[in-house]
Formats: structure tokens, C-alpha cells, sequence
């Protein structure tokens, strides 16, 4: 069930529990006490073999996410800070950019909810850039054409969500509230049991 800004639509397992030894910096490969930006550089170089369309796995990319979380966290950067937001490209500024932040939270980890809501994407519109699992940007034609930019943050063993729009040039401006909607309607129409998911909502 949805209620207002927040989306049910899968069962999560608890967060596994840290072992004493399974430090974040050493799973990203970096010195005790790297910067935000050798651990954002880190998490892009390692995310190329991590994730399971590159030949990883739903497991490694977690605990891939799961190390960039605790060490931004341990050098006082929140995980949405170090991925602030952007501008459209100048090819889809064509009015005003709206915010919706946080928009929507997702009950699955960030590897999942992107998955979800790349087949979001594509009932309803297109993808058109991604920097898995924490940044989509998406083209949608309903309620009316806008570029969408999705950016995913790991919430405490599920995934927040928060959404900016803005118009295509020649359309009216979106609505970012039915925008949103857009969305989680898409996401409740996935089948969250099935691995595949390709079926599109009722």
C-alpha cells in the first residue's frame, strides 16, 4: 500500500550485522581515513565489476554500498552530499526545475530499487543516463513529457528516493506531485517475487 510520499512494495531482510573486522575502507580498497572523494571515486570503479549487469552480484553490490555508506559516514558526509543534484542537460531545460526531496521511500536496497526503477522507466518513458544503483535520469510522457532525475539513498535497509523535473521544451510545466505519483504507481505495478519483473502494471 502506498500512503502519501512513501512506497510498500517489497519485503526487506533485516540489515546483515557488521563483523568487527569488515572494515569499509578496506572493502573499498582505500588508507583509514580517505577523503568523500577517493570513496565516491572508489565506489564508481568497484561498481563496474560489482554490479550484477557487469557480473556481479545483488551481494557484492550491497556490500559495496553498504562500505561507501559507513565510510562517508565515518568521514561526516551523508551518502545524498556526496551525490548532490544536478541541472537538466541543456538539451531538456525548457522551464523551471522542481524538487521533491525526499519523494518516496522503496522497502528494497538501493541494487533493487534501481533495478525497479529502471522498468519504470521504460513503461513509462525511456532511460536516458544512469550512475547505478544512486542516480537515474529518465524521459517520461505522462501526465505531461518531462526529464526526471531520480537519486537513490540507502535508508536503513531500504532506499529513499528523491525527484527532480523539469519540462521539455514545447510542454507545460510537470507537476512534480503527479510526477511522483507516476513513479510509484509504476513501481507498485512490478511483480517484486519475480527476478525478471518485465510485466507492466495493471
Amino acid at each position: 500500500m502506498v500512503g502519501y510520499g512513501w512506497l510498500r512494495c517489497v519485503f526487506v531482510k533485516p540489515p546483515r550485522r557488521h563483523r568487527r573486522d569488515d572494515d569499509p575502507f578496506a572493502v573499498l580498497g582505500l588508507a583509514p581515513g580517505a577523503g568523500e572523494a577517493e570513496i565516491v571515486a572508489a565506489r564508481r570503479r568497484l561498481a563496474k565489476a560489482a554490479h550484477p549487469d557487469a557480473g556481479g552480484s545483488v551481494g557484492e553490490m550491497q556490500r559495496l554500498n553498504d562500505a561507501v555508506t559507513r565510510a562517508l559516514a565515518a568521514v561526516g558526509v551523508s551518502q545524498s552530499a556526496a551525490v548532490p543534484p544536478r541541472r537538466p542537460p541543456p538539451s531538456y531545460r525548457g522551464g523551471p526545475v522542481r524538487h521533491d526531496h525526499p519523494s518516496f521511500t522503496i522497502e528494497a536496497l538501493p541494487v533493487e530499487a534501481f533495478e525497479g526503477l529502471l522498468i519504470a522507466a521504460a513503461w513509462l518513458g525511456e532511460a536516458v543516463d544512469d550512475d547505478p544503483p544512486y542516480v537515474l535520469e529518465a524521459v517520461i510522457g505522462e501526465p505531461s513529457p518531462a526529464w526526471c532525475r531520480l537519486q537513490l539513498v540507502p535508508d536503513a535497509g531500504a532506499t529513499t528516493v528523491s525527484l527532480t523535473v523539469a519540462r521539455l521544451p514545447g510542454s507545460p510545466t510537470p507537476d512534480v506531485d503527479e510526477v511522483r505519483d507516476r513513479w510509484i504507481t509504476a513501481l507498485n505495478g512490478l511483480d517484486w517475487s519475480d527476478p525478471d519483473r518485465t510485466q507492466p502494471p495493471s
